[in-house]
């Protein structure tokens, strides 16, 4: 049975590395956190990033070979995110990946982070079939998708500004929360005890009839909201009076659901466009990080049974950033004939890698026109669906 190795780093992910068999069996996954620093920048500060991938990449890959009582010469392909995220993180990823494959003459597959967190669905739904409609919701993309087939995508939405993600993130940072776990864990916690109707936040793009998200708008919002209660971010909320805490997690439940609400109301739009292209969809997959928050699964759950379909989310620990989701998409895309061969044992000092910090999934798509939009613009790489397309012409 072929395995693959996967490399996961991109921005706002430490390193992750998985061993995956070709029939989807988890031999290994292991992860390096960056806890302490994502709690001590309220984010992703990218050179420190960079510092801890390249700190922690060699550790991680022997740690997970060991664990699937592998070695690199039990490999069939190599698997690796190319973008988008941090180009330095990306190249940290890249580089080692390429010293693997070439020193073991094993074939390379660059894998788009996007569509890995669409495809891992499939690894744990073997009945999933395409066509089938995506909610990607994480700290740096809000992504709405039609997957039509295996590289061909239509999208219906994206983030304009801010995603959901980062919004959980910065309001947790200023309500004083316990970041080590990232915004989402914490805000969803502290809301369970807070009047979701206390403040009236107002839902993002109401007057704009498209299914694109913004959430830069909602975050300002939120910041009014925590000086107007004066509420000091410097005091934790483990220290916080009963009062304090209480207004914290009134603003905390109000966010969340003004946020939610912004993500139901493209959801079902961008559905109701989706099934008229593709009246056979029956699945709605949502991940990525903010996919593992219980409130937003049982919201969503509720907008997909309305529009006839099932919902599928992967689990908590496959929603997040994850090499797992890597090595399946390469398995997809190797069974197709999709990859490049073996780079060289030693390559040149010089030598430009293939790294796409910006790079669309799929083609742009808006109701009331003839057919999807191409979304090439300078210094965006042309989107993964385009380069498909291409190659299956030639």
């Amino acid at each position: 049975m072929s395995s693959f190795w996967a490399s996961k780093l991109v921005a706002m992910t430490p390193p992750r590395l998985s061993y995956v068999r070709s029939d989807g069996e988890i031999l290994s996954q292991v992860v390096s956190s960056q806890a302490d620093l994502l709690a001590k920048y309220g984010g992703v500060a990218p050179k420190m990033a960079e510092e801890a991938h390249s700190q922690a990449i060699d550790r991680v890959v022997q740690e997970a070979l060991d664990k699937a009582y592998m070695t690199e010469k039990d490999l069939t392909a190599v698997a690796v995110t190319i973008g988008p995220g941090l180009s330095l993180c990306l190249r940290v990823g890249v580089q080692k990946a390429r010293r693997i494959a070439g020193r073991f003459n094993l074939p390379i597959i660059g894998i788009h982070h996007m569509e890995a967190h669409a495809l891992v669905a499939r690894l744990i739904e073997k009945d999933l079939q395409f066509p089938f409609m995506v909610l990607l919701i994480s700290g740096g993309h809000n992504l709405l998708i039609l997957a039509r087939d295996l590289g061909q995508y239509i999208q219906l939405g994206t983030t304009i500004d801010d995603a959901i993600g980062e919004a959980y993130d910065k309001t947790a940072k200023w309500l004083g929360l316990d970041l080590r776990r990232s915004g989402g864990p914490a805000i969803e916690q502290l809301a369970m005890e807070g009047n979701a109707e206390s403040v009236k936040f107002s839902i993002p793009m109401k007057q704009h009839k498209d299914c694109n998200f913004s959430y830069a708008g909602l975050k300002t919002q939120v910041r009014l909201a925590i000086e107007s209660k004066k509420i000091d971010a410097k005091i934790p909320i483990s220290s916080a009076s009963e009062e304090d805490r209480m207004s914290r997690a009134d603003i905390a439940a109000s966010f969340q659901r003004t946020a939610v609400l912004h993500l139901e109301e493209r959801c079902e739009r961008a559905i109701q466009w989706a099934l008229k292209m593709e009246p056979s969809i029956r699945d709605l997959v949502v991940s990525g990080g903010v996919a593992s928050n219980q409130y937003v699964r049982a919201r969503l759950d509720m907008v997909a049974k309305k529009n006839g379909l099932q919902l599928l989310c992967p689990p908590p620990g496959l929603c997040t950033d994850n090499g797992v989701m890597i090595a399946w998409t390469g398995i997809e895309h190797f069974r197709m004939g999709r990859y490049d061969p073996p780079p060289p044992a030693e390559e040149p000092e010089n030598f430009v890698y293939d790294i796409r910090p910006r790079w669309p999934l799929g083609e742009e798509y808006a109701e009331g026109k003839s057919e999807a939009r191409s979304l090439r613009t300078a210094r965006i790489h042309p989107s993964l669906t385009s380069i498909i397309q291409a190659s299956l012409q030639q």
